[in-house]
């Protein structure tokens, strides 16, 4: 057993490595900000132990795991730093970790945490799989062959990953305040490709991932057309989508998927090519599609007085594009209302236009003041010029009252964001209840 301390603990890949290591037997603990994050909900759960940062918490014994949102200059990594105690960075101790497993990284500018969820879960019907999921969730089994993690582009932490597998969802400009622009973006998916040891699932519908120079063999997924793995007689079902997966020219089997979009088709492809390149038993990963419940902050439904309530993290116009498809096809014939609080001034000024043209594909938009971060706190617009751009829209500010909602009766009121929409959410939830 080895003693970790997490600094930083709360943010979504750290949480979710921390219950890795405490599933695996490990004793854990973590600082952080004492503002209730959601991520932090599991680790409670699980009994580790989440102090406040503090010059306290560095004492002889533990390795420090250091988020990658802090400096070298944070009170906790300079002192543990200062006094000789090992220090490793999150992307670091997470390469070093992957290697006692066969792993498979997914990556890609939208989808990642839908895919990994989803594979994490479905291999885990089948065969013992250990997984990280960007969501804040993780799991460690002490007999798994298997490891399935979310690996993210931002500041190219991914280079530090030589996985067996990687999933590539999808290649597109992100991340304005690091990235130069799409080039960018997709040299650094390139580098990324360039270090997978076994083979590459990607999605055959970009053209950025097809452009790649691959030195594994690549597997292309996608809906009928000229793909490896494709998906054809795409049905909307009572529970969910049926399809048939066709490998080459021959037919693999036929699936049902209880999600509906051609999003989640594609990502269910994804997990479909690993388990066949791997031979699972399919009518076990069959079955283990029908028990997948989602994950966090993923079009995560409450009920309430006839409405359905939606809580979603999607933070960039394709990824509201795909949150708005699977409403419109799961409840079609209601009236489709967004809540919606734009992440970061870069990401909002680089896609005003974008996220105008996507929201206003809703019956009725709201958008509530921009969410900054730590890096970048102030810019030269607000949400009040995306609300010009969109017929009808309102400004939902802080003050106002949340009631005003309470209008669309029956809709399905979808809160979307990065940033810490959810207050929005959970103010209205508990006024219904």
């Amino acid at each position: 057993m080895d003693k970790y301390h997490f600094i930083g603990i709360k943010g979504a890949g750290m949480s979710a490595l921390a219950q890795v290591l405490h599933d695996l037997g490990h004793e854990v603990q973590g600082a952080d900000i004492e503002k209730e994050v959601f991520t932090e909900h599991q680790l409670r759960d699980k009994g580790i132990r989440i102090l406040p940062f503090g010059l306290e918490n560095v004492v002889e014994g533990f390795t420090y795991i250091a988020g990658n949102a802090f400096d070298d200059n944070h009170v906790e990594i300079k002192a543990a730093l200062e006094k000789g105690y090992p220090v490793i960075r999150y992307h670091e101790f997470l390469s070093q970790f992957m290697n006692q497993f066969t792993s498979i990284a997914v990556t890609g500018a939208h989808g990642k945490t839908s895919t990994t969820g989803l594979l994490s879960h479905v291999m885990n019907g089948d065969v013992d799989t250990t997984f990280l999921i960007g969501d804040g969730t993780g799991f460690g089994l002490e007999d798994s062959k298997y490891f399935t993690f979310e690996s993210c582009e931002y500041k190219r932490h991914f280079l530090s990953y030589h996985p067996d597998y990687a999933i590539i969802t999808n290649i597109d400009f992100d991340h304005p305040d690091y990235f130069k622009d799409l080039d960018d973006v997709v040299n650094a998916f390139s580098e990324m490709a360039d270090q997978v040891k076994k083979a590459i699932i990607a999605y055959g519908g970009d053209a950025h991932a097809r452009e790649l120079d691959y030195k594994v063999p690549v597997y292309f997924y996608g809906i009928d057309g000229d793909f490896d793995v494709r998906a054809s007689n795409i049905e909307t079902v009572s529970n969910g989508t049926r399809f048939d997966v066709y490998v080459g020219e021959g037919l693999l089997d036929t699936f049902t998927i209880p999600m509906y979009g051609d999003h989640h088709v594609l990502n269910s492809l994804a997990v479909i090519t690993v388990g066949y390149l791997e031979n699972l038993d399919m009518e076990n990963i069959k079955r283990a599609f029908m028990t997948f419940g989602g994950v966090k902050r993923r079009f995560s439904e409450t009920f309430r007085n006839g409405m359905v309530i939606v809580d979603d993290y999607a933070h960039h116009p394709k990824e509201i594009r795909a949150t708005l498809e699977t409403a419109r096809k799961k409840y079609s014939g209601r009236d489709i209302v967004t809540v919606f609080q734009p992440h970061t001034f870069s990401r909002t000024q680089k896609f005003l236009n974008e996220f105008a043209d996507t929201l206003s594909a809703s019956d009725k938009a709201y958008i509530v003041d921009i969410f900054g971060s730590a890096r970048e706190n102030e810019g030269e617009l607000s949400s009040r010029d995306l609300v010009a751009l969109i017929p009808g829209a309102e400004l939902l500010e802080e003050s106002d009252d949340i009631a005003k909602l309470n209008k669309h009766e029956g809709a399905v009121i979808i809160f979307m964001g990065a940033g810490d929409i959810q207050k929005y959410e959970k103010r209205f939830t508990e006024l219904l209840s």
